[in-house]
């Protein structure tokens, strides 16, 4: 997939929303973290601290060991679960209903060929019987 159609997506079903909510939920998160752990004195180490809980790696460098660092460290982990749980089933739903639609445009495209049966040339009536044979061949 390329880059400008996978934009396109992003934009069509509010991924772009999501990853945007995702990162602004991260960075403040993270800045929970910094001011309520004592373990952790720089923001980089806070922000570290996130993607880890978030990924679900732990290693283990830092541990909270405040009640409000524990509470935000299950949000950041079961955010992560639901957030990467959502993306490949929007972006497949989308997926989906674009082919569905691509095949309807189809169909309602050689359906209007159709309705002008009397009206085609022999090279358009032709190709009509092609794409019959050919789909005949595929689906039966």
């Amino acid at each position: 997939m390329n880059l400008k159609r996978f934009l396109f997506v992003m934009r069509k079903t509010g991924l772009t929303r999501m990853l945007l909510l995702y990162i602004v939920f991260y960075v403040i998160s993270a800045t929970i973290i910094f001011f309520v752990e004592p373990g952790i004195d720089k923001p980089a180490d806070a922000l570290w601290y996130t993607f880890v809980a978030s990924s679900s790696i732990g290693f283990g460098d830092f541990c909270p060991v405040t009640h409000i660092g524990r509470i935000v460290t299950v949000f950041i982990t079961v955010y992560e679960i639901v957030v990467a749980a959502m993306i490949p089933g929007v972006v497949v739903t989308f997926y989906a209903e674009y082919l569905k639609l691509r095949e309807n445009e189809t169909i309602s495209t050689f359906l209007e060929k159709l309705e002008k049966l009397p009206e085609l040339s022999k090279e358009e009536l032709k190709e009509i019987s092609e794409r019959i044979k050919k789909f005949h061949k595929e689906h039966l």
